[in-house]
Formats: structure tokens, C-alpha cells, sequence
């Protein structure tokens, strides 16, 4: 009667929640072979009534994650973490125990030494030469320009006679002697900028009357983004006649002309903003006019108050007062005679206008900075280096080793086994942790 008393309490599925009336079982009434079978019978009617089935025989899966779908306007990707960079330690570095086997090892650490601060001097160069590009430094030159002309066919019946007008120049070096005009082969050298570089405009007028459908030829930096050694115009035509040049030029950063007023106070003809309220502040500060009580102000001698018309002026204000005082700077105008006769190229003329040019070491500065082929032997270098650290870091450890070995044979062989042993039960999975043990604190005081 004990065996049944465990289903005395039994209710099936559906008893208390449903109101469908359900036979109950007994105690005693029938084998317990019998009674799962039976329990099994009245559950799964009770689940057909609902519309459901059951399969007792039916194999379990896993529960699945959810799954989160995808909207259709944004498409899901798994995007792994960043993963957290690991600092290599400095491979060229010896160990200390290193050091204290080798003696010699101390005229390498000092070779290192003086290796981290000369990396350390030419780091802080390189950034100060790439500063020093950001404004490259601009010195003054001589451009020359050539104008001269070539003409051809113009003795012959059965061509068309034409006529080329052509504009080139080049830097005058320090020192250099006057140049055979006339030559077109004369460029600027590459370290500085092609001659069209140096102009904003160029403005080409020819004869009106003998050219009325397109007589003024216009070129502007603007329009054109690459540079070129010089311009042509080529036209057909065995008439002379005057061209005349406007060579407007181009100034980085703009520069202007000053009024006959400020032109006297601070003895400049053409210079950039800047450089002009530079020169103002200069002039200040030389004859102390700047306001005691108040240093944000100065004081305007006679010069200055024709400049200004003011007894005293804030310094922030400099720069929009004397923008009625700045002019574009005066164009170059030329006058060349198209001449169809004579030796060509004929009608040869130079003109010298001075103009700023960046510094001649910038390019060498660029090369400088943007060398890599040192770097490639460095970094062979130090790979090179880094390979004998790793030989002498291996022999360290086999010296160790046999060392412990000759000084204690029996202890080195058990507290080997035991720590290859405890590697092994990491291995396998194995875990060597008692509770019990872990569980007070002598087991933490034990020595390591």
C-alpha cells in the first residue's frame, strides 16, 4: 500500500482549470504498470479536446535564441568589438637578469641611452621643419621677362602668312650677369614656381582694326589650375601693329598698395596687411606712443593723424582704419612691336620685376622629411638587433635551467613534475580545487 500512497495526491491536467469532469484513480484500483499508462491516456484527451497533441516519444531540442529581424530599410551585421591592443614590451630592452650575467651588457644599455635621445632630437626637428612648411619663408627675386615674336610665310604666295607673340621670363640668380634677350629657350629652374605661377591676369590687346572678332586675349590663374612656362598668341597676318601687355600679378598673400600718406610714415610701397600693421606697431613702440594708462590704445603723432585723423586709436583697430589707405598693386603694362621682317625672332625686350619666391631649401626640406629610405635601413637595424635580444632571452632560460638542475637535482625534478602536472590537469579540464581546503584561510597563507 506504500507504493501507491505516492499517487494519492495526484490530479490530473485540466481538473481544477478546465470544467470538464475527470474519473478519479484510486489507491490500490490498478498495478503501477498500469497507472502511467493510464494518467498518459487521460492527458492526452484532455489536450485533444483543447486541439492539441502530444507525443511523449517526441525528441527535445534546445530552447533558440530570439531572433531579432532585420527592418527591410536597415540591413543587421554583426560589427565585432574593438579589440584591446596589447604593448608589446620593448623588444630591444635586455632583462635584468640579463644584465646581471653579462657585464658587457652595460655599454649596450648606454648605446640605447643615447639612441632614445637622438630619436627623441630628430622627432622635435621633423615637427618643427613641419611647422616651418605650413608658412614657408618667401625671399625676394628678379623675374625677367621676355617678349619677342616669330613670324612665318610671309614672303610666300601660296601661305598663309602668321605671326606668334610669345611671353617667357626666369629667376635671376644672385650675382648673375645680364642674359642675351630674346632667347625662348630661358625657363625657371624647377625649385622655383613656372612663370605663370607669378601672374593673377594677363591681359593681351591687339589691333582693333585688324583683328575686330577677337582682339583682346584674356588668361586668368584662377581658371586654369596648372602652371605654364610662359604664353603665346599666334594669329594670321602680315601687317605690324602695337600689342599691348597687362601683366597683373599674382601676390600670396595679397599684397598692396600703399596711400602717398602711409607710403611716408612707414617707408613701404607694396607689402602684405600683416606686415603693414607690423610696421605700424613698430613705429609705436619706437617712439613710445603707446598710452601708459591704457596699453590697448596709442597715442598718433603728426603722421599718424594724417593717417588716422584721430588723436589716440585702439590697436584692434589698426587693421580696418588703414584699409582706406590700401590699393591693388599697380599692374605692369607693356607695349611690343609685332614686326613681320628681319631676323625671328624679332622685337626682342626684357623686363626685370622683382617678385617673392618660396625659400630654396623648402625643397630640400620636403625631401628631408619625406625620406624614407634611411628609415628602411634603421628598421632593418633594429630588426636585426631585436633577433639577437630573442637568442639571448633563449639562452637565458636554458642557462636557468640547467642551473637550478646542477644546484639542487632532486627538488628541480619534483617541483618540475609537479608543476608539469598541474599544467596537465589544466588541460584536461581537471579541476585540483577543494572546496573544503578553499574554504579557510590557511589555504591563502600558504607560501606560493
Amino acid at each position: 500500500m506504500s507504493t501507491y500512497n505516492n499517487y494519492n495526491s495526484v490530479k490530473p491536467l485540466g481538473a481544477s482549470s478546465s470544467g470538464y469532469p475527470h474519473p478519479q484513480i484510486a489507491p490500490g484500483q490498478y498495478p503501477l504498470s498500469q497507472v502511467h499508462s493510464i494518467v498518459q491516456a487521460q492527458f492526452q484527451a484532455q489536450l485533444q479536446a483543447h486541439g492539441l497533441s502530444f507525443n511523449p516519444n517526441a525528441k527535445r531540442f534546445p530552447p533558440k535564441p530570439p531572433v531579432h529581424m532585420a527592418t527591410p530599410l536597415k540591413q543587421t551585421e554583426s560589427v565585432p568589438g574593438p579589440r584591446r591592443k596589447k604593448h608589446k614590451p620593448n623588444e630591444k630592452q635586455l632583462p635584468e637578469k640579463a644584465l646581471a650575467i653579462l657585464p658587457e651588457s652595460a655599454l649596450y644599455a648606454q648605446l640605447l641611452d643615447v639612441e632614445a635621445r637622438v630619436d627623441a632630437a630628430l622627432a622635435r626637428k621633423k615637427v618643427d621643419i613641419q611647422e616651418a612648411m605650413k608658412n614657408p619663408p618667401f625671399i625676394q627675386k628678379t623675374l625677367r621677362i621676355f617678349v619677342f615674336n616669330t613670324f612665318a610665310n610671309q614672303n610666300v604666295d601660296s601661305s598663309a602668312p602668321t605671326w606668334t607673340l610669345k611671353i617667357v621670363g626666369r629667376i635671376l640668380e644672385d650675382g648673375e650677369e645680364s642674359e642675351q634677350a630674346g632667347v625662348a629657350a630661358h625657363t625657371i629652374p624647377p625649385l622655383y614656381p613656372k612663370f605663370s605661377a607669378f601672374f593673377k591676369r594677363v591681359t593681351i590687346s591687339l589691333d582693333k582694326r585688324l583683328y575686330p572678332d577677337n582682339h583682346v586675349i584674356t588668361w586668368e590663374n584662377s581658371r586654369s589650375s596648372a602652371t605654364h612656362e610662359g604664353f603665346e598668341v599666334k594669329r594670321k597676318g602680315d601687317k605690324e601693329f602695337s600689342a599691348q601687355i597687362r601683366l597683373e600679378m599674382n601676390y600670396v598673400p595679397e599684397k598692396f598698395m600703399l596711400s602717398p600718406v602711409l607710403r611716408e610714415v612707414l617707408g613701404i610701397q607694396v607689402d602684405t596687411r600683416a606686415r603693414i600693421v607690423s610696421a605700424i606697431w613698430h613705429y609705436v613702440k619706437a617712439r613710445k606712443l603707446q598710452n601708459q594708462n591704457d596699453p590697448s590704445y596709442f597715442h598718433c603723432d603728426q603722421a599718424l593723424q594724417k593717417v588716422f585723423g584721430e588723436d589716440k586709436v585702439r590697436f584692434s583697430m589698426v587693421s580696418q582704419k588703414i584699409s582706406q589707405h590700401l590699393f591693388p598693386p599697380q599692374v605692369i603694362l607693356l607695349e611690343h612691336m609685332i614686326k613681320l621682317s628681319g631676323n625671328s625672332p624679332v622685337g626682342s625686350a626684357c623686363y626685370d620685376v622683382t617678385v617673392d619666391v618660396p625659400f630654396p631649401m623648402q625643397m630640400e626640406l620636403n625631401a628631408l622629411v619625406a625620406n624614407v629610405e634611411r628609415n628602411k635601413e634603421i628598421d632593418a637595424c633594429d630588426e636585426s638587433i631585436c633577433g639577437i635580444i630573442r637568442k639571448i632571452h633563449e639562452h637565458r632560460r636554458r642557462r636557468a635551467f640547467y642551473v637550478g638542475f646542477s644546484q639542487s637535482p632532486l627538488e628541480f625534478i619534483k617541483a618540475l613534475v609537479e608543476s608539469q602536472n598541474k599544467d596537465l590537469k589544466v588541460l584536461l579540464g581537471e579541476s585540483g580545487n577543494n572546496a573544503e581546503k578553499e574554504r579557510k584561510s590557511d589555504f591563502f597563507e600558504q607560501p606560493m
